[in-house]
């Protein structure tokens, strides 16, 4: 699955715009008329994002002006990728010449032949050392390199510090064990007046995307390691959606309204509704501009149960027809970009508090070293939102096993999502059966490979 915000404000980037011709989107000669070497790249936001759009249209002009023999071409759509046509560009011929993907993309795309590989110049994107190798190692296939991370999200639990103190808890004290999400939950929907205690999805793929993330928490997984078998039918699976059911049905305190999506638990968040769900950090700043939230009522602590958490992110790979000149290109114009800290559409942290862009989030952090130390001082000197309520996932953070989404995802994600749904719509569900019968369906989805 993927996370719902950007590293700042923009909630999710954008393809190669449907109004473009097929032509216009696919990888093309590097040289133009004016003998530049040219790149197209996608994920520029749209013009809806102004902000944003802005940046970004500001940072490409000054890499053209420094680098005057490169023409960039950004296209830009939402969202960034779309699971739906991804692979069809790609196998179409379609897809930019340096295009954005989804971690858990890249084996997929390396295993169908469509990314070139970077290996030979890799040494020449001067960031690729400073970077966290475990972000690295995504986009490493058999040894060669065929991509550059770019941002990484891990979920936590989000919560409202005031519904916290309404209802008698310490709101610098987030549960750490189901069992407490589960006891503080019925003491927030215990405030009455509609409040809802936890929220969780259970629509769109969006419910298996969670379940995934509360299976981690606990320990287990969904998918054996070596990638063949399912796992959900296991004690970590059934205490999952024991959980859910028994806040549910035994407790009420996750409302009677199910099949949710994100909007929907962003809206009862926003509204100050609801007390506590499971999200990454990007969602925050969602929550304040678009849903009526306020950041100082809103805390994020780590996964509960204190085992592991879901991890994802992006980054961008190259077409496989892209010369070696375009491919040098890319990698310079993913450094000034992305990847220096401090400055570029992600690190200018300066320019995002000038225009009222949230600073400090506690987003995974990208780089190591002195690259690292530089981000942190640039973001510290420019937040302009109360840190002192993420330091609790910062912290907790470092004990958690970092775990990336399992093969063939949004397959899985649908069967777990009817398992999810069933818990909590109906009172009588069978979660040993729905167990059994989920971890069929996904040995045949492993199986077809």
């Amino acid at each position: 699955m993927r996370s719902t915000g950007f590293r700042r404000t923009f909630a999710a980037l954008g393809v190669c715009s449907l109004a473009l011709t097929a032509s216009a989107c696919g990888s093309s000669d590097d040289d133009s008329s004016s003998g530049k070497t040219r790149i197209t790249v996608n994920c520029e936001p749209p013009k809806s994002a102004k902000v944003d759009r802005g940046f970004f249209e500001q940072d490409v002009a000054a890499f053209e002006k420094k680098n005057p023999d490169i023409d960039v071409v950004a296209h830009d759509a939402f969202p960034c990728q779309d699971p739906k046509t991804f692979d069809a560009k790609l196998a179409g011929g379609q897809m930019e010449d340096v295009f954005y993907t989804y971690f858990t993309d890249a084996k997929h795309v390396v295993d169908i032949n469509q990314a070139a590989d970077l290996t030979p110049y890799i040494k020449e994107l001067k960031s690729y050392d400073t970077i966290q190798k475990q972000l690295r190692d995504i986009y490493t296939v058999d040894g060669k390199i065929y991509g550059v991370p770019r941002t990484g999200y891990s979920m936590g639990l989000i919560y409202n510090r005031k519904l916290f103190e309404k209802a008698g808890l310490d709101p610098d004290k987030a549960p750490t064990t189901w069992e407490e999400v589960r006891a503080d939950a019925k003491k927030i929907a215990a405030l009455g007046g509609g409040t809802v205690g936890y929220a969780d999805y259970s629509a769109q793929n969006q419910g298996g995307w969670h379940f995934t993330a509360e299976m981690y928490s606990q320990g287990g997984d969904v998918v054996s390691a070596d990638g063949k078998k399912a796992s959900v039918d296991t004690p970590e699976g059934h205490a999952v959606l024991q959980n859910l059911h028994d806040m549910r049905w035994s407790d009420n305190s996750m409302g009677s309204k199910q099949l949710l999506v994100i909007n929907d638990v962003q809206q009862m968040m926003g509204s100050g509704k609801l007390g506590m769900y499971l999200s990454a950090p990007d969602n925050i700043p969602i929550l304040v501009k678009e849903k009526g939230g306020n950041y100082k009522d809103l805390a994020l602590a780590p996964m509960p149960g204190g085992k592991g958490t879901l991890i994802g992110g992006d980054g961008y790979m190259f077409n496989k027809h892209d010369t070696p000149a375009q491919i040098r290109a890319g990698l310079k114009w993913l450094d000034h970009m992305f990847l220096t800290p401090g400055s570029g559409f992600l690190g200018d942290y300066a320019r995002a508090k000038k225009n009222d862009a949230p600073v400090g989030l506690p987003e995974p952090r990208l780089f190591t070293g002195a690259a690292d130390a530089k981000d942190q001082q640039v973001k510290k000197a420019n937040a302009n939102v109360p840190v002192e309520n993420y330091q609790t996932f910062l912290d907790g953070n470092q004990q958690l096993q970092m775990k990336i989404e399992p093969p063939n995802a949004q397959q899985i994600y649908s069967v777990l999502d009817g398992t999810v749904s069933a818990v909590l719509t109906k009172k009588d569900a069978n979660i040993d059966q729905l167990l059994k019968e989920a971890s069929g369906k996904i040995d045949s989805i492993l199986a077809r490979g």
